[in-house]
């Protein structure tokens, strides 16, 4: 049986809530939801609960993220999954230049993944100081994921970094600091790109690679 908490909510509610509101979760982004779910039985009960509603617990990057997944594809579920991949077709160029710039910014040989910290205080001190990566965040932040309407590179940052924590690819463990913690998502986006590509042939994989490829004179 699941503990209660708090709020009298056991995990298993808390989590059930979670995977259907749409939420991915790894360590980073949920600690105690991800080591209850390392559990075979707690896996085991939650997809109990969600097969009732058409759903069951999935998991990408070698069991490192968890998420709600649908079970059987009807015209409904087909429509909803359709307007998923536009989603992320339309937030590939955005993330991916956006991961480079970081990557830049912050004199790393190998790309952003979980776990890894970024300190906006630091990433603002090297973009100021750097033309072009200050040019590149201008048109990174204007993009519709972003939406920044500042002029200047503190207000671009801290939208640009808004943004990807409400988009769960990032987290803010402690509000008083300005660090911020890449979640699995960011991992897992680059494999939801490539099971697109294989399953329904829209070329994401390719269009990744070409945006990598654009951006290739900043690395």
């Amino acid at each position: 049986m699941s503990k209660l908490s708090a709020t009298g909510m056991s995990e298993t509610g808390r989590i059930l809530e979670a995977l259907l509101s749409g939420q991915f979760i790894c360590q980073v982004s949920d600690e105690d939801g991800f080591h209850f779910l390392a559990e075979q039985a707690n896996r085991e009960r939650i997809d109990s609960h969600l097969h009732v509603l058409n759903r069951r617990l999935a998991s990408a990057c070698e069991g490192e993220l968890y998420f709600c997944a649908y079970r059987e594809l009807g015209d409904n579920e087909h429509k909803v999954i359709s307007q998923q991949f536009s989603e992320i077709a339309g937030s590939l160029l955005p993330l991916t230049e956006w991961l480079i710039l970081s990557q830049e910014a912050q004199g790393q040989d190998s790309p952003i993944s979980a776990g890894v910290a970024l300190r906006l205080s630091e990433l603002q001190t090297v973009v100021e100081d750097t033309p072009a990566l200050r040019e590149q965040l201008a048109k990174i932040s204007q993009y519709k994921l972003f939406g920044s309407t500042s002029s200047q590179v503190d207000g671009q940052l801290k939208q640009v970094f808004k943004r990807l924590c409400e988009q769960g690819y990032l987290v803010r463990p402690n509000q008083e600091k300005q660090i911020y913690i890449a979640t699995a998502k960011v991992d897992y986006i680059f494999e939801v790109i490539s099971f697109i590509d294989e399953a329904e042939g829209l070329g994401l994989e390719q269009q990744a690679m070409d945006a990598i490829g654009q951006q290739e004179p900043l690395l």
